[in-house]
């Protein structure tokens, strides 16, 4: 049986929010913590109070047709959206976690219009201009942290279709970077190109 998609239990933080006087809410998330190359991947967006489109939720759980689907709907009714990268070097330099922050309060920061407050997915002690929320499993529970997350996965995704096209061989349009066993098998046959993440290859030091 198709579970019914229920866009009132979907927006129920946001709800919860504006009756409490807010009237710009915003939601972040991040794509490509994992991968062995390319880059972390952030995307904010607010959506208008009567933002209603349908199937909004943890890029995870779509197919591939939906995001792009979604990801068209969303920045054609977004009021302001960012989509911000943070690559390899920076992220061997601070580390996954630390890049993750930078580039979530990049794409936070340079919204055109800035939020009442921004909910987070999980992540806290962000250096951004606005009030904020971490919410864990945010991008499952926020309809606006799910918005942002499947900006974040789509535009990931296409850059990593690029770069296979620029490094061929890691089979990248496929893994979209992380350590399948294939990718893995490259690294270890051809060794790793410019945009794998150094810090993340000890295993071929073994």
């Amino acid at each position: 049986m198709k579970k019914v998609y229920d866009l009132n239990k979907k927006k129920e933080i946001e709800n919860s929010l504006y009756q409490n006087g807010y009237t710009y809410i915003g939601g972040v998330d991040e794509v490509g913590r994992g991968p062995l190359a390319g880059p972390v991947v952030c995307a904010s967006v607010i959506l208008p109070i009567s933002c209603a489109i349908e199937g909004i939720d943890d890029s995870k759980k779509l197919s591939e047709k939906k995001r792009e689907e979604l990801y068209d709907k969303i920045i054609e009714e977004a009021i302001s959206y960012s989509i911000e990268y943070v690559f390899e070097d920076q992220i061997d330099e601070l580390n996954i976690l630390n890049a993750t922050k930078l580039c979530m309060a990049k794409a936070i920061n340079n919204l055109s219009t800035m939020p009442d407050i921004m909910l987070v997915d999980a992540v806290t002690g962000l250096d951004i201009k606005c009030k904020s929320k971490a919410i864990i499993h945010g991008d499952a529970l926020s309809y606006s942290i799910g918005a942002a997350s499947i900006l974040a996965k789509v535009s990931r995704d296409r850059y990593m279709v690029e770069m296979d096209k620029k490094y061929p061989g890691y089979g990248f349009a496929k893994n979209k970077g992380y350590g399948t066993k294939a990718h893995m098998d490259a690294l270890r046959e051809i060794g790793p190109c410019e945009i794998h993440r150094r810090s993340f290859l000890k295993f071929l030091e073994k």
